[in-house]
């Protein structure tokens, strides 16, 4: 659904809100509902053999080279057909690596025919030197077909360490300008206009073009993918982070017109229950989307070579404990009062009116706690990446 056909559906729910039935009101509700919780992102990355792009399909889902679920990677070409990769926490999103345009399997004027151009939300081409005629070509014919494409220059890290090698002056800025420069100039010699092109290591994402290839993708994308595109990207910059919580809260209302759309069902007692699954599901998405979950706090702590414990020393939210519903009803109970719980409770047992009463109390609630743990959650991967981000300097 993109940005109109959202506004359309909620402005379908208000009218049936004023003017129809409790019962239809909720089910434009959970038709909507059920849209953007099925919404998904599929990446297409291609680029010529070594370089690099199967690397960075790992370091886009958060993997190294050599863990579970990780792509293949090698000096051949390991692509020899088009081949999915989901991500291993966000199963809506799926990196697809295809093969290298050119190869003896796959030539330029059936390409896109052959890897299944619909498919993906936008493309992204890899080299770890200078872009081929093919390259361009390719991205001609993603433009006429009104798809969005990335150029990304990899291994930069590499070349980096070998240019300070060579040189005495060595200028990392003007390295880095001087190789994004004979990109684009290359790209506009064999006829692309304005290529954006970025620079990057899978190696130490957080450094360079990554954080702002992200806010380009985000930024291009439709509205209802953008959130799905942050959920994934790893949490590897204050940037990024700061992006993340700006996308969830952008998104409470969605959870707390579920929350209300459940109040209005005359059943006493089904909202508070529904409402503690919203959310344990929504405060767990954040958790794992912050990178605050074990295994991501692992995974920095190898990158940055700072402990975990050195980590999570800085983590502050009592969610970092643990996250299931006695936590949270505990949490709702001092949060919001057992007051409110009890009001919503008994106004959802009086037919029409104290079930609309009810599900405004539900939406506001559920929205406040929500906006709290989000903010609590934001502010701790804060500071675990100022933790990490300065051992790394």
């Amino acid at each position: 659904m993109a940005g109109e056909d959202e506004m359309k559906a909620v402005r379908q729910i208000e009218e049936a809100l004023e003017n129809e039935s409790l019962s239809s009101a909720a089910g434009k509700i959970q038709e909507y509902l059920k849209k953007i919780k099925d919404v998904k992102l599929n990446i297409a990355i291609t680029g010529e053999s070594g370089s690099g792009k199967s690397t960075f399909i790992n370091a886009l889902r958060g993997l190294g080279d050599e863990e579970e679920y990780s792509a293949p990677t090698g000096v051949v070409e390991t692509t020899q057909k088009t081949t999915p990769y989901q991500h291993p926490k966000h199963p809506n999103v799926q990196m697809w690596d295809l093969p290298g345009i050119g190869t003896p399997n796959f030539k330029p004027e059936t390409y896109l025919q052959q890897v299944e151009f619909e498919r993906y939300d936008f493309f992204i081409i890899v080299s770890s030197d200078r872009f081929r005629v093919n390259d361009v070509n390719l991205a001609v014919k993603i433009q006429e077909m009104k798809k969005s494409f990335y150029f990304v220059r990899s291994k930069i890290d590499a070349t980096i360490n070998a240019e300070q090698e060579r040189k005495k002056n060595f200028n990392q800025d003007e390295t880095l300008e001087n190789i994004r420069k004979n990109c684009v100039e290359g790209l506009r010699d064999h006829g692309l206009e304005s290529p954006q092109v970025f620079l990057i290591s899978s190696f130490k994402l957080p450094l360079y073009d990554f954080p702002k290839l992200v806010e380009t993708m985000e930024k291009e994308l439709p509205d209802h993918k953008r959130q799905v595109l942050m959920l994934a990207i790893p949490n590897i910059s204050l940037k990024i982070n700061q992006r993340k919580k700006e996308t969830f809260q952008a998104n409470i209302w969605r959870s707390a017109l579920a929350s209300a759309y459940v109040a209005v069902i005359p059943i006493p007692g089904l909202s508070i229950a529904v409402d503690i699954v919203i959310l344990v599901r929504e405060i767990r998405m954040y958790y794992q989307a912050f990178g605050l979950d074990n295994e991501s706090l692992q995974s920095l702590a190898y990158r940055t070579k700072v402990s975990v414990e050195d980590l999570k020393a800085v983590l502050k939210s009592p969610l970092n404990k643990e996250i299931n519903k006695d936590v949270i009803i505990n949490m709702t109970t001092k949060i919001a009062g057992a007051s409110i719980i009890l009001a919503e409770y008994f106004l959802s047992t009086i037919p029409v009116l104290g079930s609309m009463a009810a599900g405004g109390m539900s939406y506001g609630t559920t929205y406040y706690l929500l906006k709290r743990c989000l903010d609590e959650l934001a502010e701790d991967a804060q500071n675990v990446l100022m933790k990490a981000l300065k051992a790394d300097e």
